[in-house]
């Protein structure tokens, strides 16, 4: 067995029988984030909950394609620059 497939039981194990709560928690904190940011970044926020859950969803060994992966976007360049910088274009 190679170290990733041990780090992958390890983990599949912690998960075990708490796979709801796990999944409460992810979507408390992402809630949490969004009041807190007055959901400026709602949709990054969202599709790391629908990542990480589906993660949980495979380590406990659920069907991990009943929440997709979504792949990770950068900010559109208009939000990256901070508040009262102008941008270069």
């Amino acid at each position: 067995m190679g170290l990733f497939d041990e780090i992958k039981g390890k983990a599949g194990d912690l998960v075990g029988g708490n796979k709801d709560a796990i999944k409460d928690g992810i979507e408390k904190a992402g809630d949490f984030i969004d009041s807190k940011t007055g959901d400026k970044f709602k949709d990054q926020i969202d599709s790391v909950q629908s990542t990480v859950g589906g993660l949980v969803d495979k380590l406990s060994g659920g069907n991990a394609e009943a929440a997709p992966e979504a792949p990770a976007e950068a900010p559109p360049a208009a939000e990256a620059a901070p508040e009262g910088e102008a941008q270069q274009g």
